[in-house]
């Protein structure tokens, strides 16, 4: 049974988690089906962000503890690594804004997905945690690579040696969230931005800036701004920004394509 729920409307596909139960905690089909409906929402041309959440009172509290005794055996491990079927990184290789609302707390893996957002959106009563080293485990899933470029190696660092829990008012300090909003908040407000992005930013000029963060997080300056230079030439002749263009001298939001040629 699929713990994953997808709906699109209005240009804006919610992803949920949706195991509240047992706290959103992740299987390995779980974790597949998640990758597989951050993909098939990628591929919708009627998509143009994803806002991705928990059910009930938690975001994702990681791995299922129940998992966890099998992992010990090797053929276990390997068959990990198979059957996800997907690259851990897969949301970082997509052109679709991700926007995460942090309902609830999210540790291990379930803060990794939120990691690998654009935005994240957090509630004012929950807590944040990598916890790997608690678990005698290393930084998963590219974790020990991101949270680096997101709140700095000293940041990174406490956060993954510690595996301690820190609230919303640290994640905010130090650059790990961008809101902080009561509970109730949290989904309306992603899904707010997310309906922003969708009616009022072109998906192909977000596809290309997505791809040059990434892609400019291992580049010199001197290559990421020779491509930004060939890039700009590339939207300048692009119908987005004579769309835009014609909308701002007429008095009107632009009516922007899809990511066709991105």
């Amino acid at each position: 049974m699929s713990h994953i729920r997808s709906a699109a409307l209005g240009g804006v596909c919610t992803i949920r988690f949706d195991r509240p139960e047992r706290r959103n905690a992740m299987t390995l089909d779980m974790f597949r089906d998640y990758y597989a409906a951050l993909l098939a929402a990628d591929r919708d041309p009627a998509v143009r962000a994803i806002v991705v959440t928990g059910a009930g009172d938690w975001f994702c509290t990681g791995a299922d503890p129940e998992a966890l005794p099998a992992l010990l055996d090797a053929r276990h491990r390997d068959e990990l690594v198979l059957r996800l079927g997907f690259e851990p990184h897969l949301p970082a290789t997509l052109d679709t804004p991700i926007i995460a609302a942090v309902n609830g707390g999210a540790a291990g893996l379930g803060l990794v997905h939120a990691l690998y957002a654009d935005v994240r959106f957090l509630a004012a009563e929950c807590h944040l945690a990598t916890a790997f080293s608690r678990l005698g485990l290393i930084a998963e899933y590219g974790s020990a690579w991101l949270l680096p470029r997101l709140v700095g190696v000293g940041n990174a660092l406490d956060l993954l040696l510690s595996g301690r829990r820190i609230d919303p008012a640290e994640a905010l300090r130090i650059g790990l969230v961008h809101r902080v909003l009561p509970r109730e908040q949290v989904l309306p407000a992603a899904q707010a931005y997310a309906t922003d992005l969708a009616a009022n930013c072109s998906p192909a000029a977000m596809a290309v800036i997505r791809r040059q963060v990434w892609a400019g997080l291992e580049t010199g300056l001197d290559r990421a701004a020779a491509d930004a230079n060939r890039l700009m030439a590339d939207s300048l002749a692009g119908p987005d920004f004579g769309e835009a263009v014609t909308a701002l001298t007429q008095g009107r939001a632009p009516r922007f394509e899809g990511r066709a040629g991105a």
